[in-house]
């Protein structure tokens, strides 16, 4: 990979790591429940859906997934239910009147990574975008493998810095909204976006052959 094209890439992974997504509002929501450092664990399994949905468009599995209707539907439907419910779950969450601090259920590091892992591996949304994308940074003429390393480590690295930030924001938001209202207006804020990204994502088609 040419310097220049690892230069373009870079660029454009700090954009679409910057843009508001599902990824950031889970780590915002870990975040402001669990702190920056459980929130880590969260942000561990986005990386792993993040390389996921790279490795399947990088292999070219990604048309395959688009050219059929039925795969398509069943991820599109699933990462859907599966925003929806963590939505329903930050909207939900209690507040407590003592220290005005918000708490979603208890999840264990295991089901943060995995709420991770699915929010980032069940969008098809990521699929169609890394299909359209990643080919213009691969140069057909050198070994896909080290292409495709080189390209996961550079997303991953700049996502993890970037989806750190949002959870240590939601953090010092906690501290700043101290009391109960606050914190569950901003409960219910973080809940109905997830449950908004789940419903736009189920509205979501792909785009014809």
């Amino acid at each position: 990979m040419r310097l220049e094209v690892w230069w373009a890439y870079f660029f454009a992974c700090w954009a679409i790591a910057l843009s508001p997504g599902s990824g950031a509002v889970l780590s915002m929501s870990h975040g402001l429940s669990y702190g920056v450092r459980a929130a880590s664990v969260t942000i561990a399994g986005l990386q792993v859906g993040l390389v996921l949905v790279l490795l399947i468009a990088g292999a070219g599995l990604g048309a395959l997934l688009l050219a059929s209707e039925t795969a398509f539907a069943v991820v599109k439907w699933a990462g859907a239910a599966y925003l929806v419910w963590l939505g329903l779950q930050q909207w939900r969450a209690g507040v407590s009147i003592t220290n005005a601090a918000q708490r979603l259920p208890p999840l264990s590091a295991r089901r943060r990574f995995l709420s991770g892992l699915l929010t980032n591996a069940t969008n098809p949304k990521g699929i169609v975008f890394m299909v359209a994308v990643l080919p213009q940074f691969i140069d057909p003429g050198r070994p896909l493998g080290m292409q495709l390393l080189i390209l996961a480590l550079t997303m991953c690295t700049v996502d993890v810095i970037v989806m750190h930030g949002y959870a240590a924001l939601a953090a010092r938001l906690q501290g700043l909204l101290c009391t109960p209202g606050a914190m569950r207006w901003l409960n219910r804020t973080l809940g109905g976006v997830l449950m908004g990204m789940g419903a736009a994502l189920a509205a979501f088609k792909r785009q014809p052959l």
